[in-house]
């Protein structure tokens, strides 16, 4: 806004404010502004912040050195709920003075020559209640030695603020802790029974699914995600590797919801009843878990509704329910919803099953194919729900065009799936890297390293070291990661070439695994363990990639401004062969100056090593992907620095 001063180039404000940006407990939250006005006379800015509760606070902010324009301040809400805040600016008289008095002093200007100097800032400390310094002004004390007091003096007072312009209010919704640093973990209750004598998978159930938490647990994950737990369509249901004509036992595919056994409201019953659903999520709970479902709006053609709510649906000319369609792709087991012909009923129809299951005990909603449903459908639901319920947490599955991707975090999903899987290059993960963390006041990037529908050419071929080497990108990129069972196994086999699709998925059969086996258990909880004990992992906004002269190794150093622990990555692309090559840090985005030398701790190896600006790297695939690099915490003094850069 241009008042008389002028303030613009606020940030975080979404839309023009018409959506919050995000924020998380605990959270370093950034404001930013543009603060100036004409000629040489100094401004001032506060940024004033007003919680859940109505109560506000000012918080002073600092102009950068550099650009003395730009206003920077840091706060950290320690409440969920929907804060606010403004910027006030504001002409500076004490700032202004003390400007002009120390370079007329350094220019050995005499007391006569400084007369009109010295009474303004009589009059100035007189306005702010500073009678010693007025009187000290007008003695006879030296020249340099009252104006230096009055300096001093005037540095330390409360400001005189004139000229006071007053911003909008912008919002930030503040979400638990759990939105901006969470561990997931994907498993298919159904596949949780083991084998029977003849080695025949036995459909497993809730208790069987609880039998498993203590497994997931030892690797570090927190969030446990369930796809669609609900009585599975038996009409054109799919059989194994998606064939059109199932067998009698095939057990078809859970997103396709609803039979004669219930809707989205019913739970599978072969899987139990809604109270072992509701043990299974108190164990959770008594292992510090959650417990995450599928939200999938869509039907099978035996839905409760295709036959109670026909309005819910597409009819073709021919009186039939329009199926979901990809063309030529036509999914002969699902009735795609609907969402303007009966919008009231089905809103509320929606609405009711959301809060079902916040009653029986979810707090995080996985939702499917998000951007196939209206955006202002989705700002209605999570709004109302987060009205009554801000600690639910919604995760869009939204593999999709950026403006779709992007606006769906806007109208306020909490995390969002995103391209990660497809970026392998150094080039390609820099720049994934450096996007997600601008857009944090506008989306949480949620790495998975793979799901039931994307098996990525580099963990097909690229052996075991590539199954490690995606999971330190993603552990360590974004404090929201997660992995598909079976990926700590390698599994890795398509269903058929240059396809992202497993062979035998778990979508359409029952596939129960053996665990014993080799596996990658061991270095995805200590990855996990990394990231709990430090904070530089746990926020989104600050990453710093450095030099290193081998295109397939990748650095990148992560610290976190509250704390000032600090990390430094580097990853080895090649999951086949040795690389090595020269890493040139740079020194003041750690914090440090050119001539610095510390010493670095490897988290991973439990080695350290002396490290100044320039370094040697060298990584083997089979010994050692990945070093990640403790540093000294940088010193409080530049910790707002490296948080503005």
């Amino acid at each position: 806004m241009t008042g008389r001063i002028a303030i613009d180039d606020i940030r975080p404000v979404i839309n023009c404010g018409s959506y919050p940006a995000k924020g998380a407990v605990g959270e370093v939250i950034p404001i930013f502004a543009n603060v100036w006005r004409e000629g040489h006379d100094a401004v001032g800015a506060t940024c004033v912040i007003t919680d859940p509760r109505g109560r506000e606070t000012a918080i002073s902010m600092v102009p950068r050195e550099e650009e003395p324009d730009k206003f920077n301040a840091l706060f950290v809400p320690d409440e969920m709920g929907m804060w606010s805040f403004r910027i006030e600016g504001w002409d500076h008289p004490f700032q202004t003075w003390r400007h002009a008095v120390e370079a007329k002093l350094d220019a050995g200007q005499s007391e006569a020559e400084m007369a009109n100097d010295i009474e303004i800032g009589a009059r100035l400390c007189k306005e702010a209640g500073l009678t010693e310094i007025v009187e000290l002004l007008h003695s006879d004390a030296p020249l340099a030695d009252k104006i230096h007091r009055a300096m001093a003096a005037t540095q330390d007072s409360a400001p005189i603020r004139r000229f006071l312009t007053r911003t909008s209010e912008y919002r930030i919704f503040v979400e638990r802790r759990k939105a901006l640093v969470s561990s997931w973990y994907e498993i298919f209750p159904r596949s949780t029974g083991g084998v029977d004598e003849n080695g025949h998978p036995i459909h497993g159930t809730f208790a069987t699914t609880a039998d498993e938490l203590p497994r997931i647990k030892e690797m570090g994950f927190d969030t446990v995600y369930l796809p669609p737990i609900h009585p599975i369509g038996k009409i054109n249901r799919k059989g194994k590797d998606n064939t059109l004509d199932a067998e009698p036992d095939d057990v078809g595919s859970p997103w396709a919801i609803g039979s004669d056994e219930g809707g989205h409201e019913a739970v599978h019953p072969a899987l139990g009843t809604v109270e072992d659903f509701e043990a299974l999520v108190k164990r959770a709970e008594e292992l510090d878990m959650e417990i995450a479902i599928d939200l999938a709006l869509q039907c099978a053609p035996d839905h409760p509704w295709a036959k109670e709510h026909p309005e819910f649906f597409t009819i073709l000319p021919d009186n039939t329910i329009a199926f979901a369609e990809n063309p030529p792709k036509k999914y002969q087991d699902i009735y795609p919803l609907n969402f303007d012909n009966a919008r009231k009923t089905i809103y509320s129809k929606i609405l009711d099953i959301v809060l079902l299951w916040i009653r029986r005990g979810v707090k995080t909603f996985r939702v499917d194919n998000p951007h196939t449903k209206p955006a202002n459908f989705w700002h209605w639901l999570i709004s109302e729900v987060h009205s009554e319920h801000p600690e639910v947490i919604f995760l869009a599955e939204a593999f999709t065009r950026p403006p779709r991707l992007y606006g769906l975090s806007k109208v306020g999903f909490s995390q969002s799936y995103n391209y990660f899987t497809w970026k392998t290059t150094k080039k390609e993960l820099t720049q994934f890297a450096t996007e997600i963390s601008q857009m944090a006041d506008i989306s949480r990037a949620n790495l998975f390293t793979n799901t039931p529908d994307i098996l990525h050419a580099s963990l097909q071929y690229g052996g075991r070291a590539m199954f490690a080497i995606r999971a330190t990108l993603a552990a360590t990129m974004s404090p929201v990661w997660g992995v598909y069972s079976g990926f700590e196994l390698f599994e890795h086999e398509a269903v058929a070439p240059g396809s992202e699709e497993y062979k035998h998925s778990e979508k359409y059969e029952l596939r129960p695994r053996d665990y014993s086996q080799d596996n990658l258990s061991g270095y995805i909880g200590l990855l996990n363990l990394i990231r709990r004990k430090n904070p530089a992992l746990q926020q989104l906004r600050y990453i710093h990639f450095h030099e290193l002269t081998n295109d397939q190794i990748l650095a990148y150093s992560k610290v976190d401004p509250e704390t000032g622990n600090t990390l430094l990555v580097v990853v080895n692309l090649d999951s086949h062969y040795a690389q090595s090559g020269m890493l040139t840090l740079d020194m003041d985005a750690l914090g440090r100056t050119e001539s610095d030398t510390f010493t670095v701790h490897d988290l991973v190896s439990g080695e350290e090593y002396d490290f100044s600006k320039v370094n040697y790297i060298r990584l083997e695939p089979y010994k050692n992907v990945a070093h990640i690099f403790e540093l000294p915490p940088v010193v409080p003094e530049r910790r707002a620095h490296l948080a503005w850069r």
